[in-house]
């Protein structure tokens, strides 16, 4: 039954990478602008133009480039970009690690913080109060804000973090990211916080939380074998949307703190019309999106046991 289950998603998956791919590019074919132009540098004749066309394969209809495209993708294939004219996997290499770390450490916090003050706000009632101010001001902090408030605080003011750059190894990457981190994981911290707290109160009132009390149970054995494994289950089930977040908002977050990644890159390849690296970053993005909620999918599927009767 799981493995029906398991086959139909990854099915699911295989079709929206499909689509997804053919949006992107067909986007991008559609956009104003010829990357020949700006590569002649505006002052180019017409055949000058033309031979720029057919050297990059720009003057072939749209189903032909498309599946040039495609083939070299299911190769390993991302292309070559228009602007450096390298290859847009060597390109995307050394960003790409800055990137993943700054979601995976924004992954963290949220997860991390999002329980703590969840079960703090649910267990002692005079704390919950203050996680809930607290949490409706971070759900009302956009990144950006966000981003300046910390630079301005912790590192313009009290110079306890750097402020450019994504670092150099494990430990001084953790210091250039610890700000864009917190500013990228706010408000899903406090949404994380919020879902936590409820669910846990929910789970506060049952029968079998109750019986285990009356047992003269350890709170902390209730609290772990209770109420934070039936609480992760909604908070593994709106992980994907989490994770949708963080990928939207790191766009913003690398802008705003140097940090040389792939959202910062896609702006620049954007502004610069550098189809080819935008197309390769967009369909990342989009691929890990589908991915990691694809995975989190099966994953509710063996946490919760009742979603399996559901979906039969």
């Amino acid at each position: 039954m799981i493995l029906r289950l398991i086959v139909g998603r990854l099915a699911m998956l295989v079709v929206t990478l499909a689509v997804a791919s053919l949006a992107i590019y067909g986007a991008l074919y559609l956009a104003p602008g010829n990357p020949a132009t700006l590569l002649a540098g505006g002052h180019a004749t017409q055949g000058e133009l033309a031979l720029i066309s057919r050297q990059l394969q720009l003057d072939e209809p749209f189903v032909v480039r498309y599946w040039h495209w495609l083939d070299g993708l299911l190769h390993g294939n991302l292309g070559e970009s228009f602007v450096y004219r390298e290859p847009v996997a060597s390109l995307l290499a050394p960003r790409a690690v800055n990137t993943v770390f700054l979601v995976l450490y924004a992954a963290v916090i949220i997860i991390v913080g999002g329980l703590g003050l969840g079960l703090l706000g649910a267990l002692f009632k005079r704390v919950g109060t203050g996680v809930t101010v607290l949490t409706s001001v971070g759900l009302a902090t956009p990144s950006f804000v966000a981003a300046i408030i910390l630079i301005t605080l912790f590192a313009v003011d009290w110079k306890i973090f750097p402020v450019f750059g994504g670092g150099a190894g494990f430990v001084d990457r953790l210091d250039h990211l610890t700000l864009p981190a917190v500013a990228l994981a706010l408000s899903w911290l406090a949404y994380t916080s919020q879902l936590a707290k409820t669910a846990i109160q929910g789970e506060l009132g049952k029968e079998h939380v109750e019986t285990a009390k009356g047992r003269g149970i350890k709170r902390r054995h209730i609290v772990s074998r209770h109420l934070l494994r039936n609480a992760m289950i909604p908070i593994t089930t709106v992980s994907g949307i989490t994770i949708a977040g963080l990928i939207a908002g790191d766009v913003v977050v690398e802008q705003a703190f140097g940090v040389n990644g792939l959202g910062s890159f896609l702006v620049d390849a954007a502004l610069d019309k550098d189809f080819a690296s935008v197309q390769a970053v967009a369909l990342i993005l989009v691929t890990t999106f589908v991915v990691v909620n694809a995975i989190v999918d099966v994953w509710s599927l063996f946490l919760d046991p009742r979603l399996r009767t559901r979906r039969v």
